[in-house]
């Protein structure tokens, strides 16, 4: 193959391989993080002992006990003097081993019922043509059991009731199913993708160290190019969110589950620049041996005497 044609390629795989690195890596955070139950239980659960997280639950569950309250007894009257008494009970709730039961609990049956809609085979299943709820009823019963451990007076009596909560509109899940779906594939074949462009591309490479430098300051170029997305993604999201919603408590979520994908960015800056530091140093340090062998084998040798004849011995 002509050098130049070979040169010409190895650029080619060499920037798609660069292209592919942020894509591959979204989408197998995406695929092998967020769409796996124990590491999103897991990556939800410290979120429980995060201030923010416990009082936006506060807030919420309370204003809901209260419209309970009010849709079965009229307390309109003094509703302003009882709901700070609500608010601090389901406050002292949340530092509670029960809360941190029911948040993961709750965390992983939410999960698990959607990935359940999202994987479903058929387009026509139930999952497709209702929306996707959540029954509370395991969630209130782990409480519950928890709450007559630690001997808390009339927790036998809680209602274990089964609740449908919505968690999923019926017109999204078809089409968030087919993302799903590609999403799954992208996150395997993405990554391998962008590897093999790379080997194939460096190989093809007539200066080979020119384009492992070129290859490792493309990979660091995406993970900074993630890092920067991910800053961008985290300012959008909270100023699109509606006004009730608490803020501070939307962005340690955010926070949380994007962790993984942060450290895979900074590590691939990190590994990136440092591959192609490595490289440029190794040519420096080389360069001046060979320039030196060079020179001592173009230096003029000394011209050697002669050998005696036989006239003249």
């Amino acid at each position: 193959m002509p050098p130049r044609l070979r040169s010409v390629l190895s650029a080619v795989l060499i920037a798609l391989s660069c292209l592919l690195v942020p894509f591959g890596a979204l989408a197998a955070w995406a695929s092998y993080g967020l769409a796996d139950t124990g590491r999103y239980v897991t990556t939800m659960a410290p979120l429980a002992a995060d201030p923010d997280v416990r009082e936006a639950v506060a807030k919420t569950v309370g204003d809901g006990i209260l419209r309970e309250v009010d849709q079965r007894m009229d307390v309109r009257g003094v509703r302003g003097s009882v709901a700070p008494f609500v608010h601090d009970a389901v406050r002292s709730f949340t530092q509670t081993r029960a809360f941190r039961l029911a948040w993961d609990t709750g965390n992983r049956v939410t999960h698990d019922a959607i990935l359940r809609a999202l994987r479903a085979e058929d387009p026509a299943e139930d999952a497709g043509e209702r929306p996707v709820t959540v029954d509370l009823a395991p969630v209130t019963a782990q409480v519950k059991q928890q709450l007559t451990h630690d001997h808390i007076p009339l927790a036998a009596r809680i209602p274990v009731e089964h609740t449908a909560v919505p968690v999923l509109q019926a017109g999204e899940v078809g089409r968030l199913r087919k993302g799903f779906h590609v999403l799954e594939v992208a996150g395997f074949w993405l990554p391998v993708a962008a590897v093999v462009f790379a080997v194939a591309g460096i190989a093809l490479a007539v200066h080979r160290r020119r384009a492992v430098a070129a290859t490792a300051l493309g990979t660091a170029l995406g993970g900074a190019l993630l890092i920067f997305a991910l800053t961008v993604g985290r300012t959008l999201t909270l100023a699109g969110l509606p006004a009730d919603v608490p803020h501070p408590a939307a962005a340690a979520i955010y926070d949380a589950l994007t962790a993984t994908l942060r450290s895979m960015s900074w590590l691939l800056l990190a590994l990136g620049l440092t591959v192609a530091l490595t490289t440029w140093l190794t040519r420096r340090l080389r360069l001046p041996r060979t320039t030196r062998g060079h020179e001592d084998s173009t230096a003029p040798t000394p011209a050697q005497p002669p050998a005696p004849t036989r006239a003249r011995a």
